[in-house]
């Protein structure tokens, strides 16, 4: 772990794939329109911050602590947020792309993705008891053995969840969205 601390910081228009991002827990710290991509930042940690605008693509958070973190229309893909420092884990997504991130086995109830694009995201064996999935597309998302109870899923689209193979029990999901819940059946619903 860092033994440095930086706090309510500033960072703009910095593209750490080309100048290190400096080894420290950073607390309540924005970051704008910064580049991550491809960024190794295993043990990093980060409380409280907002990204605005930042590209995560291909980053590494092994290990890394993220606790109560804003990730604003951030591009993201194949992110493995699974191999984070699970321990206080909290983080929401507004406006992001996170096509082919895992989420896979993390505990992450009441999470936040709101106008996101989730295409191929791995879900399976998470919690995501209470989650909000607002105007998201979940295309080809992967959801196995997923806990999505009491989760709201009305305004998601192009999900495919087996009630059969996943926890739903309080899900709140739309009659547009009952296909998508039902598509092994092979029914024809019009």
């Amino acid at each position: 772990m860092p033994d440095k601390l930086i706090e309510s910081e500033v960072f703009e228009n910095i593209d750490f794939s080309q100048e290190k991002l400096t080894y420290a827990i950073f607390e309540e710290c924005q970051f704008t329109v910064c580049n991550f991509e491809k960024v190794n930042l295993t043990n990093y940690v980060f409380v409280e911050c907002v990204f605005t605008g930042c590209n995560f693509s291909l980053t590494n958070f092994t290990n890394a602590s993220i606790q109560g973190a804003e990730f604003r229309k951030c591009k993201m893909m194949g992110v493995r947020f699974d191999q984070c420092n699970q321990s206080l884990l909290s983080f929401s997504f507004n406006e992001c792309i996170l096509h082919l991130a895992s989420f896979r086995q993390l505990k992450i109830p009441g999470t936040k993705f709101l106008n996101c694009n989730l295409k191929e995201v791995d879900f399976t064996e998470s919690n995501l008891t209470k989650a909000l999935i607002k105007q998201s597309d979940l295309y080809q998302a992967v959801f196995d053995n997923t806990l999505l109870e009491n989760a709201d899923l009305r305004t998601a689209e192009n999900y495919s969840i087996d009630p059969e193979n996943n926890y739903v029990n309080g899900a709140k999901v739309s009659l547009n969205g009952l296909p998508g819940m039902l598509q092994k059946y092979g029914l024809e619903i019009e």
